[in-house]
């Protein structure tokens, strides 16, 4: 390490938080960024003090866990946001909470419903055909249903 702080000076630090940062852009996640910001705030120290390589690497080592232990809470709590379309990506969660006719009765705890034009397997307790049901939760591909009271 001695010998690439002697080619590269102060501005090794600076060169490795330039790669960690595009580690970054290339891995998912937020991880290298943190340890960009520690190499950085490294050579920012490094500019003011002069130090021998085994501090800087303390330093690095002590900043980046403090920065990923601080940060990384923080930016994926900012990222989670509220949307006015919260089952956009999980659009079968819309139909829980919604009551359908039974297009095929629950034989064995399987059956089928229509929904717009798409029939969707169903699981529940056994019902004739024609029965109202509610659905109550996903499970994988399948609908949970129960025998709907209200009709």
């Amino acid at each position: 390490m001695s010998e690439l702080l002697g080619i590269f000076g102060g501005w090794t630090w600076w060169i490795l938080a330039g790669i960690l940062l595009i580690i970054e852009l290339l891995a998912p996640g937020v991880f290298f960024m943190w340890l960009g910001a520690a190499a950085a705030a490294v050579g920012l120290i490094e500019l003011v003090y002069d130090m021998p390589w085994q501090v800087e690497i303390a330093i690095f080592a002590v900043l980046s866990v403090v920065f990923v232990v601080v940060g990384r809470p923080w930016v994926l709590k900012r990222q989670h946001v509220e949307s006015d379309q919260p089952h956009l990506n999980k659009r079968i969660n819309q139909y829980v909470g919604q009551r359908y006719v039974l297009v095929s009765p629950i034989v064995n705890g399987r059956g089928q419903i229509r929904i717009d034009d798409t029939l969707w397997d169903v699981m529940g307790p056994d019902l004739d055909k024609n029965s109202w049901v509610k659905v109550t939760g996903v499970d994988g591909l399948r609908l949970r249903v129960e025998a709907d009271s209200t009709s």
